[in-house]
């Protein structure tokens, strides 16, 4: 018998009656990937409020990293509650906070002394890190990439590069950010060479270096469809900051904490970044986020000038220092690197649809393209891959500029009798669908 267990259909009767009641009080614009109530959740399992059993491969977008419900954090929730919930760091001191800290200068590479400062949302930290960037340089320019996400807030809003669903009609962006290309080795021929350039020719007419603060960069593109660089072009972007004093962001936010196989993913390029933000996955779910970084630049803001009533709760704390034990302790960043080797080994087959399967460590995307030729994007056929999946017992999402990738982020715990059934499940609805597809272009 399997882990997938399915009483009803997805969304069972009660999870429909919740949705009505969602449509009725909540915002449209806040969208729910998969229209079920969760009723219990536990490692990489869901029960739904129909009794439903799901194999969860989205992990919360990414930020369930250790799993759903991990003992030792739950535990560990629940012996701080018997103290205190939230004093409020800028008001009175608590060691939780500075163990974490202490903890994230370690692990957070570069040879150089750090200091951290821990917020709500990977959104926040990144708002954050351009802040400091900016008082540490005295300069205002920011320089992001194509297809490269970092929040939804204005600023942060304006470093992402995608805009339908995400800046469309929000008004005026921050001024003085600028977008360049990112490799995307599947679709983008150019060199790396060729990619560099293009900041060098930002620098030769459009605005001058002494004037950016900071480029801000994932090692790895979650949203923008798991494109995943080469080791040259991030180190060209390291020499880049280091040779005209700007400050280098690694937004860690969704490849942290094991995620790609390192406990950061700019490890795997041999690369420190000045600045590092974290979030999703540092709290198991509890909102959390953090900015690490040289303490030299951390140190250039004032004091008050940086600031958070809810930022780095003590719950918060707890959770983090348990997650970071979970993951030595449990050699998930060994463990990312097995899911990943079987999820590509069990993906390759030959398909008319798939263009190519990527990543690194247990971070996956799936390109679903129209033709193998052209490659012209089949955002469509991607929505009825989901649904079936869903419909089927197994959680996924979709990422990428043109919807036509699905992101594959399981939990790091997930075992291997649960990931075969889950990726079996994938691999027969896209035979399945490419059957139906075919059959429709006979007829």
């Amino acid at each position: 018998m399997g882990y997938i267990e399915l009483k009803t259909e997805i969304p069972g009767p009660r999870s429909k009656e919740l949705l009505k009641k969602r449509e009725d009080s909540v915002a449209r614009g806040l969208a729910t990937n998969l229209s079920i109530g969760i009723a219990e959740a536990d490692g990489a399992m869901v029960m739904d409020i129909d009794g439903n059993c799901l194999i969860d491969l989205a992990g919360g977008i990414g930020s369930l990293n250790a799993g759903h419900t991990p003992k030792a954090v739950v535990d560990a929730l629940k012996r701080q509650l018997d103290h205190y919930i939230n004093p409020v760091f800028p008001v009175v001191l608590y060691d939780s906070y500075i163990q974490l800290a202490e903890k994230l200068n370690h692990l957070v590479p570069g040879n150089f002394s750090k200091k951290t400062v821990l917020f709500n949302s990977g959104a926040e930290a990144n708002e954050n890190a351009i802040k400091i960037a900016r008082r540490y340089t005295k300069r205002s320019g920011v320089i992001s990439f194509e297809r490269g996400f970092h929040g939804r807030t204005f600023m942060t809003m304006s470093m992402t590069s995608k805009v339908k669903g995400f800046k469309k009609g929000f008004g005026t962006m921050a001024t003085e950010v600028y977008h360049l290309p990112y490799p995307y080795p599947y679709r983008d021929t150019r060199t790396t060479i060729e990619l560099l350039d293009a900041i060098d020719n930002l620098f030769q007419m459009t605005v001058d270096p002494s004037e950016i603060a900071a480029i801000v960069i994932e090692p790895v593109q979650g949203d923008g469809g798991i494109v995943v660089p080469n080791r040259e072009f991030f180190e060209g972007i390291r020499k880049l900051c280091t040779q005209h004093g700007i400050v280098f962001i690694a937004d860690e936010v969704q490849t942290g904490f094991a995620r790609t196989g390192k406990f950061f993913a700019m490890e795997h390029f041999g690369v420190a970044a000045d600045i590092t933000v974290m979030g999703k996955s540092i709290g198991a779910g509890i909102p959390l986020s953090a900015v690490t970084g040289n303490a030299e630049i951390m140190d250039a803001p004032e004091k008050k000038e940086l600031g958070t009533t809810l930022g780095g709760t003590p719950l918060g704390c707890v959770a983090g220092l348990k997650v970071i034990e979970d993951i030595e302790n449990n050699n998930l960043m060994d463990r990312a690197q097995e899911i990943g080797n079987k999820i590509r080994s069990k993906l390759t087959f030959p398909s008319k649809f798939v263009g190519e399967v990527r990543g690194l460590g247990a971070m996956i995307g799936i390109e679903f393209v129209k033709d193998l030729e052209t490659k012209e994007p089949y955002p469509e056929l991607v929505k009825n891959v989901v649904r079936k999946c869903h419909e089927n017992g197994v959680i996924v999402i979709t990422a990428g500029s043109r919807g036509n990738i699905i992101r594959l982020l399981p939990p790091l715990i997930i075992n291997d009798k649960q990931l075969n059934e889950a990726l079996d499940v994938i691999v027969n609805v896209i035979k399945q669908i490419e059957n139906e597809e075919t059959l429709t272009h006979i007829e």
